[in-house]
């Protein structure tokens, strides 16, 4: 059963996955958009069902709901953390007892995220925002105040990755293909030997803001990471450096962080801030050397195409036996995005 609303559908399937999906399997599709009227049709159906697709716009799931799912065996969220949907209570008290499995499309979304993280560092790096202002604006080419210094870029850089999971990760991987890249990460769960393997060199996090010129943040949202780079960790910056945020707003202390980009020498990309979207009144939003996006680094056609392609996957997998891909460690639910 598809427990999501029409918009997230269109998203997410290409014709052919889904014509392949539907003549697979037996589907039950709710037809609305809002919540409460999905709920209601999930609850006249969820006793005959197997496997359950949630995304983004999908309820939360009640406790109503999985005490009539005597059948479900399968939850595959095709969106990002589980969280929206999955309450630890729900996970404590069906889903672990039940074994139920959960699967998530982190991996798909990492493909575009990871991408927009790289053009992101680019565009800072070389100005290109200010280059497009300033001739769209002004009608100036070439203006020779952005050519003050050298350009920042990837080729030659130390680079700092904050949080080595799904994302971060697939940044490390882009990062290999450019030249003499040197890449520092912090993430207190990444251990030392998968450090090795991922050719990167694992720091403590004032060391990492110490000495990069580049920093990418792609660590959850969690109670051990809520405002974890505050003020300390943001005077480390160089002068000249990058911080690149396309995790999640909170981790950042909003006070401190205006007061870094007040000094006017460092470049900030968000995709996310906190709160979304910014009220007109946020101080970031007027700063010449700051440039928010809104929070669209996951979007495009190769990761929104390869959700759906991967709850095709995920249920064929399933139902023939075999291990499925994303399945999501239900145990380690608090450090969870």
């Amino acid at each position: 059963m598809f427990l999501c609303p029409p918009s997230h559908m269109q998203l997410i399937f290409d014709d052919e996955t889904f014509n392949e999906l539907t003549s697979l399997y037996d589907l039950y599709l709710t037809r609305s958009g809002e919540k409460e009227k999905q709920l209601e049709d999930a609850l006249k159906y969820i006793s005959s069902i197997s496997a359950l697709i949630t995304g983004w716009g999908s309820p939360s799931l009640t406790s109503e709901l999985l005490e009539r799912a005597e059948k479900l065996r399968i939850i595959i969220h095709s969106a990002g953390s589980i969280k929206p949907i999955l309450s630890k209570e729900i996970v404590e008290n069906f889903l672990l007892p039940r074994k139920i499995i959960v699967c998530n499309a982190v991996k798909q979304i990492a493909y575009n995220v990871a991408e927009t993280t790289i053009g992101m560092i680019i565009f800072a790096g070389r100005k290109f925002f200010d280059h497009v202002k300033m001739f769209r604006e002004k009608a100036v080419w070439r203006d020779p105040s952005l050519f003050s210094k050298l350009y920042t870029t990837i080729n030659g850089s130390t680079i700092g990755i904050v949080g080595v999971g799904a994302v971060g990760r697939e940044v490390i991987r882009l990062l290999k293909c450019f030249r003499d890249v040197t890449i520092l990460v912090y993430d207190p769960y990444l251990k030392e030997e998968e450090a090795d393997k991922l050719g990167v060199s694992k720091v403590s996090l004032e060391k990492l803001f110490q000495s990069s010129e580049i920093i990418s943040i792609h660590a959850p949202l969690t109670s051990e990471t809520e405002g974890m780079i505050g003020h300390d960790l943001l005077e480390l910056l160089k002068p000249g450096a990058i911080l690149i945020n396309t995790a999640k707003g909170r981790i950042i202390d909003g006070e401190a962080l205006v007061e870094r980009c007040r000094k006017g020498d460092i470049t900030v990309v968000l995709d996310v801030t906190d709160p979304e979207p910014p009220p007109p009144e946020y101080p970031l939003r007027r700063m010449p050397n700051v440039y928010i996006t809104p929070h669209i680094a996951g979007c495009g056609h190769y990761g929104m195409k390869g959700i759906g392609r991967f709850v095709l996957k995920s249920l064929t997998h399933y139902f023939s036996g075999m291990p499925v891909e994303g399945e999501v460690n239900l145990n380690r639910y608090d450090i969870f995005a």
